[in-house]
């Protein structure tokens, strides 16, 4: 029998519950969700519960087992735990290390891959990037993926705030057109840059990688923080096979892969090199 719900609770969750849902997410997403964050699970599913209609956490997760809440739930439940914390220029060290690697490579097609594409702020930064340091013409194409279909939808409209955090005034007024009327507040990506950009829902735990012709860049930033020692190795082999030799991947602030020596090799301050042919 279920726990009660909590004096301050709508809904019984009890640890079978959470620990059901750290099973699930493992398993959909490869989060490794810390022992810690019932509150914070609490918190997001009970969302879903009263849209669903579900009376108990233990009758919502047995029908997502089930396979009767189908595939557009099972997305539902993914957003719901999956972390959207970013910004314009975000780890702002990265982006002059963005542009050397363009210079160098001048004159040739380049794709790049930024796979934590959240609610767009930084697959914009790199066209920025890419517009500052090649031109808006330049052979470049920028594949934003995530497996938060909700963020996604909100970056492919490119629509922020106007105060949106990280961007200087001359970025502003070269990339961004300002809201007038009802949208005053409101700026939008233009279209010169938008192009650059493809968006794409991707999950990294696929099995599946067909992403079409091989990376030169690779931003996977604070994604790799959430997945256990094994999930980490699994997705790197992936997007070791995924880039192109010599190609360069740049990772979040806290991770590091030195240990994966014959994948990856440092080349600064967290941007690693990917090795072998």
């Amino acid at each position: 029998m279920a726990a009660p719900a909590a004096p301050d609770r709508e809904f019984s969750f009890d640890r079978p519950d959470f620990e059901r849902v750290r099973e699930l997410i493992y398993q959909r997403a490869g989060i490794s969700l810390q022992p810690g964050k019932q509150a914070m699970v609490y918190s997001r599913l009970s969302r879903r519960l009263r849209e669903t209609g579900h009376r108990s956490f233990a009758e919502y997760l047995a029908q997502l087992e089930r396979g009767g809440a189908g595939e557009a739930e099972w997305q539902e439940f993914v957003n719901c735990l999956t972390t959207n914390l970013t910004n314009f220029f975000r780890e702002e060290h990265h982006f002059p290390l963005l542009a050397q690697a363009l210079q160098q490579r001048r004159g040739k097609p380049l794709r790049i891959w930024c796979n934590a594409a959240s609610t767009g702020e930084e697959p914009y930064s790199l066209a920025m990037t890419v517009a500052e340091t090649l031109g808006e013409q330049a052979s470049v194409k920028i594949l934003a993926s995530d497996i938060d279909t909700k963020v996604l939808a909100a970056a492919s409209r490119g629509v922020y705030d106007a105060d949106a955090r990280g961007l200087t005034p001359e970025r502003l007024k070269a990339h961004f057109l300002r809201g007038m009327g009802a949208n005053a507040g409101a700026i939008r990506v233009k279209p010169e840059l938008q192009r650059l950009i493809e968006f794409r829902s991707f999950n990294l735990m696929s099995t599946s990688w067909s992403l079409g012709e091989p990376f030169d860049i690779v931003f996977c930033r604070n994604v790799m923080i959430y997945f256990d020692a094994a999930t980490q190795r699994r997705v790197l082999d992936s997007m070791h096979r995924a880039m192109k030799p010599g190609g360069l991947l740049f990772v979040g602030h806290s991770e590091n892969f030195t240990d994966m020596r014959e994948l990856f090799r440092l080349r600064g301050k967290t941007v690693y090199e990917r090795v072998g042919g």
